[in-house]
């Protein structure tokens, strides 16, 4: 139905018929495959080759000016057509190797870039078309609405963190009788249970914690009854509308088992924090959430994200309950019901907003997690084997757990020009005109495409910065996890810490220090060879390992061109490692809300918010209107005409017209009013994507060379201050906000 949808937008409505000839569809198909092996096999010279790049880019640089997703997929087109092309030559023309230290080098890097290709080519097939898909209304008496069971899973998170959820959840617009909150606390906690008990919530225990996550939904699966089941996070907070967005799609489709929406953070995430792009730059997880969930939604192959979603309660029994055989149980889960049949769903519309993880360590512990979790699923439930799953849903599906074993290649790309700079090995056999000639325009088109696809998702260049900061960790448990897929535990992930002061945490940046010092040699080692080249030296000057007779200015230079790149994303992964101070027991949301407030003379007058926060809130005061620190204001937050209820705050401090408040303690219904008011708003988290900067690649790059620039500054600083006695940075400690 949906290629149907993509193919009809293509093609005029008077010749659909003519295309649903398959002798036609076939024909068409045909020669395009025999116009791309035709241009990827067709051997050119040097300068044949650099006339047909730049032609090229050129056509696809014009097509680029242009909008809509036909030109889209013609720039796609071509961009497979000259990646394909540039393998092909790697794979026919560049392999002749003599050298045991050549053939060593060479086939870690071919092997790399194979992987490269592949992901490349599967991505761009999972998010050739994002459906886009718009919530539909629940048609239904209100009294024939269905009971809906909400999960607010808990093990070691504090109250603080999840009582706004809980709240939040308390005020989702649906018929109260039909609406079961249970909190699965994990943690068996006694404050857990008085605060339940006081709000008239279900609080859900166990005496084991057997398969955490997934065993405490399961185990809470036994007791309730509602037709549906809404899993947050204990930190995800969702709005008022969260069900009335969702449900409706359950009616329209018979076969749907899960609808998935955004996971949406409102506090930077230690990228963000530490590099400073929080609210600029797209954080690493919006390409997940707003383009490759999108385009899964088309080919049917929504992954369940484990919070933010509501499931049919038969589907998933009959799957077993929530998949308990790997540490990332929700995207199996997933794998599962798609394989009985049924459907999934995804609507990019954030419907409820959680913490980000506060350290990098932490961040990285998290993402060990997904790695090791997607290739156990690889290694025992692997999409493409068995049955159940479309060609176009194993392609998804083998795509996510492909993704985690970047680990290696990323490796390879930071290290590959080394093999020359220290060792002489020729891992291309081809000259480093041709080498570019080749090259350029497969990385160009690639980089063209992903702008225009991934634009407002995720910014040119930044990719290799996440990857080059996870690579070390994640490669070791994946390949343990194919070979040992029963290994590994699930960890949770820490919300609501802070940390006190800045500091570089040494232990995660160890193998960017490394890397990073590896690079440096080797910029050492190319201005060595292009010495000896210039100066004609002698090989036995310094040794066969830096000097080499047969050294081509060319090549020394490409090699050392490839190494300032990969220091500038070394340098940036570095960067991300020194941590900035984060004390702030609640995170601040910018969003413009009207309010009411009475001085301390009981006269009203209207303002508005800047932003807000479990705590406070900033506010814009009307003109020629100040107070003083600690003067108390009564505030009356409102809801359409509807006052909500007051609040009594006092000044902690005021600039110009902006005024902070700080909230004074609040009764337990004022603060389920504030959230209510505020978080769950369900307009909050609408247009946060348009805040972001556009993507432009030049600028892109500058960026990155620039925290590049500073992390390398820092680090060396530091390891001289290290040298000469200064005092070591060490994690600082880390407690409940």
């Amino acid at each position: 139905m949906h290629a149907r949808t993509l193919l009809s937008s293509l093609w005029p409505v008077t010749g659909w018929r003519l295309w649903e000839h398959r002798a036609l569809q076939a024909g068409l198909m045909l020669c395009g495959i025999f116009l791309m092996v035709t241009v990827m096999s067709v051997p050119l010279d040097l300068r044949e080759q650099t006339i047909f790049g730049v032609l090229c880019f050129a056509c696809t640089w014009m097509l680029n000016r242009f909008p809509g997703r036909m030109i889209t997929l013609v720039m796609t087109f071509v961009s497979l057509t000259v990646s394909t092309r540039y393998l092909y030559w790697r794979l026919t023309e560049t392999m002749h190797m003599d050298k045991v230290v050549d053939i060593f080098f060479a086939t870690g890097l071919i092997v790399a870039e194979i992987y490269a290709w592949l992901v490349l080519v599967l991505g761009f097939i999972q998010t050739i078309w994002p459906l886009q898909r718009r919530p539909v209304g629940l048609n239904l008496p209100i009294e024939e609405w269905p009971h809906v069971d909400i999960f607010i899973p808990s093990y070691n998170e504090p109250l603080k963190v999840v009582k706004p959820t809980v709240l939040a959840a308390m005020a989702i617009d649906w018929p109260i009788d039909k609406l079961h909150i249970h909190i699965l606390d994990d943690g068996r906690r006694e404050e857990f249970k008085q605060f339940a008990e006081e709000v008239g919530v279900n609080w859900v225990i166990r005496n084991h914690n057997r398969h955490a996550k997934a065993g405490n939904i399961n185990e809470a699966l036994k007791n309730t009854h509602g037709e549906f089941i809404a899993i947050f996070d204990c930190d995800h907070i969702p709005t008022r509308s969260f069900l009335q967005m969702t449900i409706g799609w359950f009616y329209r489709d018979p076969k749907l088992a899960m609808l998935q929406t955004p996971h949406h953070f409102f506090s930077p995430d230690p990228f963000e924090r530490n590099l400073g792009t929080f609210g600029r730059i797209p954080n690493e997880g919006e390409l997940f959430y707003g383009l490759v969930q999108d385009g899964n939604d088309f080919w049917n192959a929504t992954f369940f994200c484990g919070s933010c979603a509501v499931l049919r309660r038969g589907p998933l029994l009959e799957v077993g309950g929530v998949a308990v055989e790997t540490v990332t149980e929700d995207a199996h889960t997933a794998l599962k019901m798609h394989r009985k049949g049924y459907t999934t769903a995804y609507i990019a519309i954030p419907q409820a907003a959680g913490l980000a993880t506060e350290s990098l360590s932490a961040h990285v512990g998290q993402r060990i997690r997904w790695a090791r979790g997607m290739a156990q699923i690889f290694r025992t439930d692997c999409p493409l084997l068995g049955p159940g799953l479309t060609l176009a849903q194993r392609i998804c599906y083998s795509n996510a757990m492909l993704h985690f074993f970047y680990g290696i290649p990323r490796l390879i790309f930071l290290t590959a020009p080394l093999a020359y700079l220290f060792f002489g090995a020729h891992v291309i056999q081809a000259t480093a005109l041709t080498i570019a000639a080749m090259a350029l325009p497969h990385l160009s088109h690639a980089n063209q495409v992903n702008s225009r696809v991934q634009g407002a998702f995720r910014h040119s260049f930044w990719a290799e910065v996440y990857e080059a900061v996870l690579a070390w960790y994640i490669f070791r448990p994946t390949l343990y996890a194919v070979i040992n897929p029963k290994a590994g535990k699930f960890n949770v992930t820490a919300k609501g810490g802070y940390i006190e002061r800045d500091y570089f945490d040494w232990g995660i940046a160890r193998p960017y220090v490394v890397l990073l010092s590896m690079n440096m040699l080797g910029m050492l080692a190319g201005l060595l060879r292009m010495a000896g080249i210039h100066f004609g030296w002698s090989v036995d000057i310094l040794g066969h390992l830096l000097l080499d007779p047969n050294d081509q200015t060319e090549t020394v230079a490409l090699n050392m061109l490839w190494t300032v790149y990969n220091l500038m994303i070394l340098g940036a992964a570095a960067a991300a490692a020194s941590e900035t101070r984060q004390v702030r027991q609640s995170h601040r949301v910018q969003f413009g809300l009207p309010v009411r407030l009475q001085g301390p003379d009981g006269r009203p007058f209207h303002a508005e918010t800047e932003d807000f926060s479990e705590g406070g809130l900033k506010v814009r005061m009307p003109d020629g209107m100040s107070f003083g620190r600690d003067t108390q204001l009564t505030l009356q937050l409102e809801r359409g005409d509807q006052i909500i209820t007051e609040f009594n705050a006092r000044v902690a401090f005021s600039n110009g017209r902006s005024h902070g408040l700080r909230f004074e303690e609040m009764t337990l219904e004022q603060q389920m009013d504030l959230v209510q008011c505020t978080f769950a708003r369900a307009d909050t988290w609408l247009g946060v994507q348009a805040r972001h900067h556009p993507d432009r690649p030049a600028y892109a790059l500058a960026e990155v060379c620039r925290l590049g620039i500073r992390g390398c500054t820092r680090v060396f600083a530091r390891m001289i201050g290290l040298q000469r006695g200064g005092p070591a940075d060490t994690p600082a400690p880390s407690a409940s906000a």
